[in-house]
């Protein structure tokens, strides 16, 4: 039951079986019904959550409509974290595209975690970086990459991404219109 979670763990911080018994006794079994939030805009993210089954999605809303910023998987972890780090009202949704189970771990557990066990920090480090990392990735995407290029690496790097998410959200994630997104696709399919 928490192979995948101890797997994604032990990628930034190695704990004794004792240390990640004591960490499971700290998690909150949260299940999600499709088009369910974890999180709206203004609230205070108290919580980062790690996936075990579904898929979820960040986004924001601007003049009514919705931007994508991210879709998140089984085995990752997510959160708003400007929201969960500077205690203040989150600027983005976070909610479910597929049914979801997911494990919560509460900002003051983590910080009791980081005193009990101070390798855990290096979780948290590797949760910081990992977000840090993909912003930049994105925000240098949209700024050198044309849309096609921009679907074309999605394509290449998350094929999950185009398995599961409808296109309407790939498109909005990607920046532009569902019909723009029908034209690449199109091009594409006829350049074979």
């Amino acid at each position: 039951m928490f192979e995948l979670l101890r797997e994604t763990l032990t990628k930034s911080v190695r704990l004794s079986d004792e240390e990640f018994a004591y960490f499971l006794t700290f998690l909150k079994e949260k299940t999600l019904q499709k088009k369910e939030f974890l999180l709206r805009a203004g609230e205070v993210c108290n919580h980062v959550a790690f996936i075990r089954q579904g898929c979820l999605r960040y986004y924001y809303v601007k003049n009514g409509v919705e931007h994508n910023g991210q879709f998140f998987f089984e085995g990752s972890w997510l959160g708003e974290y400007y929201s969960f780090l500077s205690r203040k009202p989150a600027l983005q949704f976070i909610d479910a595209l597929e049914d979801a189970q997911l494990w919560l771990l509460h900002h003051d557990h983590l910080h009791r975690l980081y005193r009990e066990i101070p390798r855990f920090e290096s979780f948290g480090r590797a949760m910081a970086e990992n977000v840090v990392i993909g912003s930049q990735r994105r925000t240098a995407s949209f700024l050198f990459d044309s849309p096609e290029e921009r679907y074309l690496n999605l394509l290449r790097e998350r094929p999950k991404v185009m398995e599961r998410i409808p296109l309407h959200h790939i498109a909005s994630y990607l920046g532009i219109k569902p019909e723009s997104l029908s034209r690449i696709r199109k091009r594409m399919a006829d350049s074979r």
